[in-house]
């Protein structure tokens, strides 16, 4: 069976974990290849080379934008990234071949850059296009890096290991993302490697334009459909569980075992991604099974995302949501029977680029659920100039989901949970295709109420 496996960042700091629990575990000599690892950067790499993706503190990429002195930033990167070399040394790291790699790489990275500058200060560009490219040089140094030392460190542990460098460095072959990881892996004997390629993939039509910091899931998912992959694997630092365990104790956290592409939907529309909703899409239209595992448990079989799955028995699969959403209602008198009063409003999120999470109407009022970001704060005060009234509130919004919850009951008993722990609903979405209820309740009653749906519909 061949299969794709992409390992994230938080597990790949601790790489010897990876390589005693997912790449050698319990295998045989031969039992160890037909596999493609697709790895991201070690914790925290990009965010020092792009910005820091929760708190969005400046990294590399900001010094280059504000015309700040970026090679002073890639040194001082270059030596974090050498000391984190040395952490690898004792599971088998070459420190001096790994050094001259990074260090090589950083040095082509400044020599484009310098060149972009350069072309930016002559006028004759948009600078946005410029400014996007830089972006993408600067993220593949972090997928590069882990690349390469879990290929030297597996060799060194006499494992045969192959290098897919997919940043494309090294060449100004015009192709696309697809040309360029089917090049690279048409002519590779799975059965006799093991195949370590980087995250990022460099690509004419720019892998960050639509995806920005989810381009691993991108390349990961299209190196699954153009090799066929029988099952697309991810390992995390934990399981993809009914309810998030810091919330609800590990005790009551039940990892999901199986459950559908629609729910994963569901999941990233509220931030807890399993996988990005798009990158995924090759996959499910290519019938390709998602696999979560534990890097930690690798005996545990993780949980299996499928086209087709749908819960043999009624049930609540996850309980899941966020705190960092706001509502805003419109309401206006003379909205009842006016056809396509929220025309205007949509107008507006679409040229500020905001989409919402859950809509909900009555006569004359339109409830919407947003992240609570600054361009959502900008789109509302836009949107207050044209509409009659409009109320802003700081809220959270809590998910039941699942694959077979279109039965009576469910509501009543999640409603009921939330109104015995003295929890209001504020407002509620539920389509009829009835795999996901979310409840919006106020900021402060969101741990509290993600423990009550757990205990009430996941734990029993």
């Amino acid at each position: 069976m061949l299969t794709v496996e992409k390992i994230g960042g938080t597990s790949m700091s601790q790489f010897a974990d990876c390589l005693n629990n997912i790449i050698k575990g319990k295998r045989s000599a031969q039992q160890m290849y037909n596999r493609i690892f697709v790895v991201s950067a070690y914790n925290n790499v990009t965010n020092w080379l792009l910005e820091h993706k929760k708190t969005g503190e400046p990294g590399v990429y900001a010094r280059f934008l504000n015309n700040e002195d970026y090679n002073i930033a890639l040194d001082e990167l270059q030596e974090k990234l050498l000391s984190i070399n040395k952490e690898l040394e004792p599971i088998g790291l070459n420190l001096q071949e790994a050094e001259s790699f990074i260090k090589h790489r950083i040095e082509q990275a400044k020599t484009y850059l310098y060149s972009m500058y350069k072309v930016i200060a002559s006028g004759y560009v948009e600078k946005s296009h410029i400014y996007l490219a830089a972006r993408e040089i600067l993220a593949s140094l972090g997928e590069a890096h882990s690349a390469w030392n879990s290929t030297n460190i597996l060799n060194n542990n006499g494992i045969s290991a192959c290098f897919i460098d997919l940043c494309g460095f090294d060449d100004n072959e015009p192709l696309t993302i697809d040309q360029r990881i089917h090049k690279a892996f048409q002519d590779i004997d799975f059965g006799k490697t093991l195949c370590i390629a980087t995250g990022y993939t460099k690509g004419t039509e720019g892998i960050m334009r639509a995806f920005d910091r989810g381009y691993s899931e991108v390349t990961f998912c299209k190196i699954a459909v153009d090799v066929k992959a029988d099952e697309a694997i991810i390992h995390k630092e934990f399981h993809l569980s009914s309810a998030d365990p810091k919330l609800v104790g590990i005790d009551k956290s039940i990892p999901v075992g199986q459950t559908s592409f629609v729910i994963a939907d569901q999941l990233a529309d509220i931030g807890m991604e399993a996988i990005h909703p798009k990158a995924a899409k090759p996959l499910e239209l290519a019938g390709i099974k998602i696999r979560i595992k534990n890097t930690f448990e690798p005996e545990h079989p993780g949980t299996l995302i499928s086209n087709e799955y749908v819960s043999p028995k009624p049930r609540v699969e996850i309980v899941s949501g966020t705190d960092k959403v706001i509502a805003f209602e419109v309401h206006d008198p003379m909205m009842v029977g006016e056809v396509g009063y929220d025309l205007k409003i949509m107008e507006v999120l679409k040229k500020r680029n905001v989409s919402y999470i859950l809509k909900s109407t009555n006569a004359n009022s339109i409830t919407m659920i947003a992240w609570d970001k600054p361009q959502v704060h900008e789109m509302l005060k836009e949107l207050s100039e044209i509409v009659y009234e409009l109320k802003v509130q700081p809220v959270a919004i809590v998910c039941a989901m699942g694959t077979n919850i279109a039965h009576p009951g469910f509501l009543y008993t999640a409603a009921k949970a939330l109104s015995d722990n003295n929890i209001n609903i504020e407002c509620f979405g539920q389509s009829m295709r009835q795999v996901n209820m979310q409840f919006v309740i106020i900021r402060e009653n969101y741990a509290k109420a993600v423990i009550a749906l757990n205990d009430a519909l996941c734990c029993q």
